[in-house]
């Protein structure tokens, strides 16, 4: 059985004071340096939700312009308007940070956020007319917490605050009282994690066309961890947003793997398909609120508006073959192993050239390559370059290195095979995933026939191993329903039933 891709969402968030509160360049810098240069300035450089909308990279993360229409935009982009600045796009929105902290409020069923009286009152409405919301979402929401009861909790029992326009609007509390793996600000980590996972399941659903019941399984992975003292990351995060998204159907568990995690997951989801496991599979994850501003004092000191306020989440559907959508081609994987190394050349020879060596494809068998889809505009000026163009310039020189490839035809490689990074800096979000849905769209219409994604991550970070890690997987077009192509699997089990029963007929007439 083969898997296909059902449809995919993608979301924003606008977050603009937990870039202030909770990112953590922002929370180290108060500790370490809180009367410094770059705390006073910083609150000079944050977006407007209008200009966030009016942002290019925003616009594509949730569909209203391609990448090829990003191409064509002279680069930085940040002084500059988008034409399209809608907050709905085709695989999701862009949602603002007051309707977000009481999706927050809707996704915690330990009591643990505490949402001002006055500030759900004013904003509950809009929250309830947003098209991904129902019902029993909004009936979640508790009625609020006097005022000065929310201060009280943030100065006097670690609360972690929640703030609109840098006013304190309300606060999530520590869910225990010595455990470090349950603190406020754990917490609040975990709980904006799993909203952005919800609000990205539900855009995918509904892309997908299908009915909630039809998930059977959830795959997050996400970059953070929920557990106790006693298992720090035991989960599960999967279930967690699946309940509030009213995935009533289906069980599920999280997969780890920094960077790389969305590949490994997507892989999981289609081999659990193929295998016939279960019919239909979502994986997803939320966004990361320690990354917010993460390159925010370069991005300050070159006077430009702080690019990483944007929390970001993706969902992707994976269901069993229908003979229309693009199929995942689980014999083209590409892995990463222990004993590959960690050079450039050897890591792209893993993910890229040996996977489609050993399937007879040559480099440019593949019409388009998506590994680290990092935003230049956020990237370039922290001195990082243009990660995705870096990565193409390696895979086009293994190509030429294998005489796949005119060396003359090297800067074309790019723009034939490649695309401009728009994808905000989260690290998990980045990593190959933001084009499936162009590439479901490209394939559908005809424009590519396969695509590569691929996923690395940085082990080292976790001081377990200094492995590299990654692994990729092809997008192609349908070749055929299994069921199309011959007959259904009710009948190939009626016509094995029938085939032993005459079998053992047989074999009883022969002994006698």
């Amino acid at each position: 059985m083969k898997s296909v891709i059902k449809g995919t969402g993608y979301i924003l968030v606008h977050a603009p004071d937990m870039v202030l509160h909770n990112g953590t360049t922002q929370t180290i810098e108060r500790m370490v340096n809180p009367d410094g240069d770059y705390l006073k300035k910083l609150p000079d450089h944050i977006r407007s939700f209008d200009e966030a909308l009016a942002y290019y990279p925003n616009q594509v993360y949730i569909g209203n312009i391609t990448p090829e229409e990003l191409s064509e935009v002279a680069q930085p982009w940040y002084d500059k308007t988008s034409p399209v600045r809608d907050r709905c796009g085709q695989f999701g929105q862009i949602m603002p940070e007051e309707e977000f902290l009481l999706l927050m409020d809707a996704c915690d069923v330990f009591d643990l956020v505490r949402m001002d009286t006055e500030f759900v009152s004013r904003h509950k409405d809009a929250f309830a007319r947003n098209p991904m919301i129902d019902e029993s979402i909004t009936e979640r929401i508790n009625a609020g917490t006097d005022s000065a009861e929310v201060a009280r909790l943030v100065n006097e029992e670690q609360a972690e605050g929640l703030y609109h326009k840098d006013e304190l609007v309300g606060c999530v509390i520590r869910a225990h009282d010595i455990d470090p793996s349950l603190s406020a600000h754990v917490m609040h980590e975990n709980i904006v994690s799993k909203a952005s996972s919800v609000l990205a399941l539900l855009s995918a659903v509904s892309n997908a066309g299908i009915a909630k019941e039809e998930i059977e399984y959830v795959i997050d992975c996400s970059e953070e961890a929920c557990g106790d003292m006693n298992q720090r990351g035991g989960g599960n995060f999967a279930k967690s947003a699946a309940e509030i998204a009213g995935l009533n159907n289906a069980t599920g568990s999280d997969c780890r793997g920094f960077c790389a995690a969305p590949c490994h997951a997507i892989i999981e989801a289609a081999a659990l398909v193929s295998s016939g496991a279960y019919k239909t599979v979502a994986v997803t994850a939320g966004g990361s609120t320690a990354k917010l501003g993460m390159n925010g004092k370069d991005h300050v000191k070159k006077g430009m508006p702080v690019l990483e306020d944007m929390l970001a989440g993706f969902a992707v559907i994976i269901a069993a073959d229908d003979g229309v959508n693009p199929e995942i081609n689980l014999s083209i994987l590409g892995r990463h192993t222990v004993g590959t190394g960690s050079a450039p050349q050897a890591v792209i020879s893993s993910l890229v050239t040996e996977p489609l060596e050993k399937n007879g494809f040559k480099v440019t068998d593949i019409d388009k390559y998506s590994p680290e889809m990092q935003n230049p505009d956020i990237t370039k000026p922290a001195g990082a370059g243009d990660v995705p163009l870096a990565n193409y310039k390696m895979i086009a020189a293994l190509a030429v290195k294998k005489g796949e490839l005119e060396k003359a035809d090297l800067a074309k490689f790019t723009a034939q095979h490649g695309l401009t990074g728009w994808a905000p800096t989260q690290g998990h979000i980045p990593s190959g995933v933001p084009y499936i849905g162009f590439a479901r769209n490209d394939i559908l219409e005809g424009r590519i026939s396969r695509a590569m994604i691929i996923g690395k991550g940085s082990l080292f970070l976790g001081r377990m191993t200094n492995l590299f890690d990654g692994v990729s997987f092809v997008m192609q077009a349908n070749t055929g329903s299994d069921r199309a192509a011959g007959i259904s699997e009710d009948e190939i089990r009626r016509l094995i039933a029938k085939s032993m029963k005459e079998f053992a007929a047989a074999l009883m007439a022969k002994e006698e």
